[in-house]
């Protein structure tokens, strides 16, 4: 080996040993098993069956033609739906520009500037010296950053990863907005209901204030019976006035949610009594969960992409080559023609960096995506569990309505008998309409409870569907992404200075 060789193999030595390395650093998040949420005691005798998914229009189950109707329009008219596709186009463009940085590059440039040329610059042909005179030039460029570590397919996959998270998000935004205009619906039911009950109330406290004046009037009576009936319709003028307001705030939430003006609340009819949802849910829920709610996929996209951006950031550490050429043609002077082979120009430049010292921005910029990785997998890990304790959270939700349900059903139909009873004794004889108007207070008062319950039961209902994904399907689970075990496992990688 000669000297020269030699001293260049030291240098190189020397060069590669003081390097820039991501040397101790890596990433600390652990993705978490969906099998290690134990469902077991919180689902007990749960009936199971893989019926019990929600499907993609899970609303038409409900009964109502125009709920179905109204959540059809809000899926095409909410600007809050656009807001989420704009962000989705917006991913799928960057990984189109993410892409196109993988490839070679290939411009053309072509200029005529004109200049007075000094007398003394004989770099120019000598009969254009001290005029002024045009520069024609038409060039090619060409260059290729060779991916030789793989960290453009890396930057791309990450991009990849971030645009399928950004179209998932889409669909959550569809699933939260019917399932937003099923829940307003369902509250614009029971404002509907209370309403009956107010006016039946107003109706109520009427007669019995009627009575009091009569039983004033004849001496049977006391001020006191009187101030206290006119309390009570004037209570029931205030709750009736009450409902009124909360059925015209619900039309106007219902505005919003389909993109239209409040006169658009106005035109929605009295609902339908919606049929809640069966109680019932999907077997295997841990595992199935994963592909079946929108968040928990969008999520698992997230961890992908960050693993992708570490390896991206790891292959920083390392030599690079990158390729430039260019070949054109070139004429100062009027005496000089620009499509002539004298006047052709080209040239080629192969280039390698190596990164010896940059004062640590490598390192803090590879620290920065381990921990946007970490923070990734603490996202998911607390959407997975979030979403587990959902599921299970309205279930017992809804069992513990559907006992309340029994429960005031039969204090329902007790009021009912007791108000019928109360009839029957007055139309006898043997009772007063007092003792029936207290029995019909009785009544409203049960109704307006069952009124409350069923409306929470078809709450509930609707939010058991939205845990369960609300109808979305990414497929098994098997086809969701996983997180690049490779990529993220550490982020010492090998680079010249370690081997």
């Amino acid at each position: 080996m000669s000297f020269r060789t030699l001293s260049l193999a030291t240098a190189l030595t020397l060069a590669l040993a003081a390097c820039a390395t991501s040397r101790g650093l890596h990433p600390d998040g652990q993705l978490m098993d969906a099998n290690t949420l134990a469902t077991k005691h919180s689902l007990a005798d749960v009936q199971l069956t893989p019926a019990a998914w929600p499907a993609q229009d899970w609303w038409t189950a409900l009964g109502d033609p125009q709920l179905s109707a109204l959540i059809s329009e809000a899926l095409q008219n909410n600007p809050g739906l656009a807001a989420a596709d704009a962000l989705a186009k917006q991913a799928q463009a960057q990984v189109q520009g993410a892409n196109a940085a993988r490839g070679p590059q290939l411009n053309l440039d072509a200029a005529v500037p004109g200049a007075r040329l000094s007398s003394k610059d004989y770099s120019y042909p000598v009969e254009d010296l001290g005029t002024f005179a045009w520069a024609k030039s038409a060039t090619l460029d060409f260059s290729w950053g060779l991916d030789l570590w793989g960290g453009k397919r890396a930057a791309w996959e990450a991009a990849l990863g971030r645009s399928r998270a950004a179209e998932i998000d889409a669909h959550a935004a569809r699933i939260q907005l019917s399932v937003n205009v099923a829940r307003a619906y369902i509250q614009l039911g029971y404002a509907f209901a209370q309403q009956d009950v107010a006016d039946a109330e107003l109706q109520r406290t009427g007669k019995v204030l009627e009575l009091a004046h009569r039983y004033l009037a004849a001496g049977l009576g006391t001020p006191q019976q009187l101030h206290q009936a006119d309390f009570a319709v004037a209570s029931a003028q205030q709750q009736k006035a009450q409902v009124e307001r909360a059925i015209d705030a619900v039309r106007s939430s219902l505005s919003v949610l389909l993109g239209q003006g409040p006169d658009r609340g106005l035109q929605i009819a009295r609902p339908r009594v919606l049929k809640p949802a069966d109680l019932a849910l999907p077997d295997n829920l841990p595992v199935e969960l994963l592909g079946r709610r929108a968040d928990l996929v969008a999520a698992r996209w997230r961890v992908e992409a960050a693993g992708k951006e570490i390896k991206a950031a790891k292959t920083e550490f390392l030599p690079n080559i990158s390729i430039s050429a260019m070949a054109g043609l070139v004429a100062v002077g009027d005496s000089s023609k620009l499509f002539e082979l004298s006047s052709r120009t080209y040239g080629i430049t192969p280039a390698l960096s190596l990164p010896i010292f940059d004062g640590g921005r490598r390192r803090a910029n590879l620290a920065a995506t381990d921990a946007g990785y970490d923070l990734s997998v603490s996202q998911y890990n607390a959407t997975l569990i979030r979403a587990v304790n959902e599921v299970a959270d309205e279930y017992s939700a809804l069992k513990s309505m559907r006992t309340q349900l029994t429960a005031e059903r039969r204090a329902q139909q007790d009021a009912q008998q007791a108000w019928n009873d109360a009839m029957k004794l007055y139309k006898g004889g043997l009772g007063s309409s007092l003792e029936t108007l207290v029995a019909r207070q009785q009544l409203l008062a049960a109704e307006q409870r069952m009124a409350a319950l069923n409306s929470q039961q078809m709450d509930l209902s609707v939010q058991l569907i939205q845990a369960l994904g609300g109808g979305y399907d990414a497929g098994t689970p098997a086809a969701l992404p996983a997180a690049d075990t490779n990529a993220v496992k550490t982020s010492s990688v090998q680079s010249p200075s370690d081997r």
